[in-house]
């Protein structure tokens, strides 16, 4: 086929792109933001970076900041989701995802209560994450239910993907840390972003600096027709 015959409004096949929260799509750790209210903030700091790194098991790290977190009032959540930000990029990429059809999850080690608004105002439907247990207004220092661990994560990618109809090798999972190992292995494109040396060893390829820049390793996409000068 000569390149006469290529039509340039060809759309390229869908994918699916899955992305973890905390530090991907959002510059901060939620938990910590959360310690800080609760006087906690550096022990914390200090479990986040060792479960990053993979030293310790995600969920007894989870258990064990969380419950740092007993007696909050539950107000500190709006406060926190008010507070977060978005990586360089992040919504660039989600607009540019959406243009082109490919539908976004989310899947996060922290926490629905943050996550679920966030995917909201940005336009994404697919998400899971924590849910932290409250009790008289005040959380208790628990989680409720299996902590979303890193076979959690990919279960859930796995699950996106059966809802969305594309298949495993046309799935993009984006992350930092060693919780997002296996959702990074299950893609058939894994990125680590800003990530930690474990993480980057096994991606299949590194981001750093803005989340965007995710796109030039995904298949050139033409213009609509209307989008053409």
């Amino acid at each position: 086929m000569s390149t006469d015959d290529v039509d340039p409004t060809a759309r390229p096949e869908r994918r699916l792109v899955v992305m973890d929260v905390d530090s991907t799509l959002i510059t901060a750790e939620v938990v910590e933001l959360l310690a800080d209210r609760a006087g906690a903030g550096a022990v914390v700091a200090l479990v986040t970076e060792r479960a990053m790194r993979g030293e310790i098991d995600f969920a007894t790290s989870l258990h064990e900041r969380v419950a740092l977190l007993a007696g909050l009032p539950v107000e500190v959540l709006a406060d926190v989701a008010a507070e977060v930000e978005l990586s360089p990029g992040a919504r660039e990429l989600v607009a540019e995802c959406t243009r082109r059809g490919w539908p976004v999850g989310l899947v996060s080690g922290g926490f629905a209560e943050i996550v679920e608004p966030l995917a909201a105002s940005l336009g994404i439907r697919h998400t899971v994450a924590n849910r932290l247990e409250v009790a008289d207004g005040r959380l208790t220092g628990r989680v409720l239910g299996p902590v979303v661990d890193r076979a959690a994560k990919a279960t859930a990618l796995r699950a996106f993907a059966d809802l969305e109809g594309v298949p495993l090798e046309r799935c993009v999972a984006i992350g930092d840390g060693a919780n997002d190992l296996d959702m990074i292995a299950a893609a058939g494109l894994g990125v680590a972003y800003n990530a930690k040396p474990l993480v980057r060893d096994h991606a299949d390829a590194a981001v750093d600096g803005r989340l965007d820049g995710v796109l030039d390793l995904l298949d050139p996409f033409p213009p609509r027709p209307d989008e053409v000068p």
